[in-house]
């Protein structure tokens, strides 16, 4: 029988897919859902992660979202959120993103880390996290946003796969004793310029501790952390805008550089 929620549920996953197959922005969710339910929202994402799947997309991993305290401030949580990866999302290292692939882009440098075990415990500590690790990776995150000018509340980017896009990793694998992810400075550019800086202490004071975070609520949730999985541990400095033909390159210390490129907008460059 349905309820309510559940048809709630189901008119917000349906905006949002509008959304994305038609590549126009839609209105926010939270006027569809329970007003501040996070649990909601996670359902409108759960169903919408179920049709990616079901389409033949496989999950590679998970992002974690909101590590930052001044944007959890903003959005009136006081907690991370999480969003999946899917291989469709993953962009080589300065391959060219078509422009419109994912709406009103925006990019974020960040820690990945590629696991070689699972992390299935109820809680985990930091250790288990480094003894899970294989190696981490420098990495852009192209967020994006389904939402009409990016008017969202907590509901709204959860809803929305916590605002996930596309994600481009470096190609060098560092192990974790190699590197000091907490002291690690980041720079991202444009064209030499810098559009966003920050370091490993802007993800909820370590970039591990957001993997902990991860991998808790996954067990909770039934969905764990396994091997192969790459995780994105969050920004470590604010959102950049991008526009059409940028190349932005981000660079941490310990972890080298990586670039994520953009096409031109329709009617530019190649006519094909």
């Amino acid at each position: 029988m349905t309820t309510p929620y559940d048809t709630a549920v189901e008119a917000a996953a349906e905006r949002l897919d509008r959304a994305r197959r038609t590549g126009v922005p839609c209105a926010p969710v939270r006027d569809l859902l329970p007003a501040g339910d996070l649990d909601a929202a996670y359902a409108v994402q759960s169903l919408l992660t179920g049709r990616r799947l079901a389409a033949g997309r496989r999950i590679t991993g998970w992002k974690v979202g909101l590590t930052s305290p001044a944007v959890q401030r903003q959005l009136g949580v006081d907690t991370p959120d999480f969003g999946a990866l899917f291989d469709d999302t993953a962009v080589p290292d300065g391959a060219e993103l078509p422009w419109g692939a994912v709406l009103q882009p925006k990019a974020e440098a960040e820690v990945a880390l590629v696991l070689e075990h699972d992390l299935p415990h109820e809680r985990h500590t930091v250790a288990d996290v480094i003894r899970a690790t294989a190696f981490a990776l420098p990495a852009v995150e192209v967020v994006g946003s389904r939402i009409r000018d990016w008017d969202i509340t907590a509901v709204d980017t959860v809803a929305d796969n916590a605002s996930g896009g596309a994600y481009v990793l470096g190609t060098r694998p560092v192990l974790l004793r190699d590197v000091e992810l907490r002291t690690a400075g980041m720079v991202l550019e444009r064209r030499g310029e810098p559009v966003s800086t920050g370091a490993g202490t802007a993800c909820l004071g370590h970039p591990l501790h957001a993997a902990v975070w991860l991998a808790d609520t996954l067990v909770r949730l039934g969905t764990p952390l396994r091997a192969g999985d790459t995780v994105l541990t969050g920004a470590l400095g604010p959102m950049a805008a991008v526009a059409p033909g940028d190349v932005l390159e981000a660079r941490i210390d310990g972890l080298g550089s990586v670039r994520a490129a953009f096409g031109p907008a329709a009617g530019e460059g190649d006519p094909r």
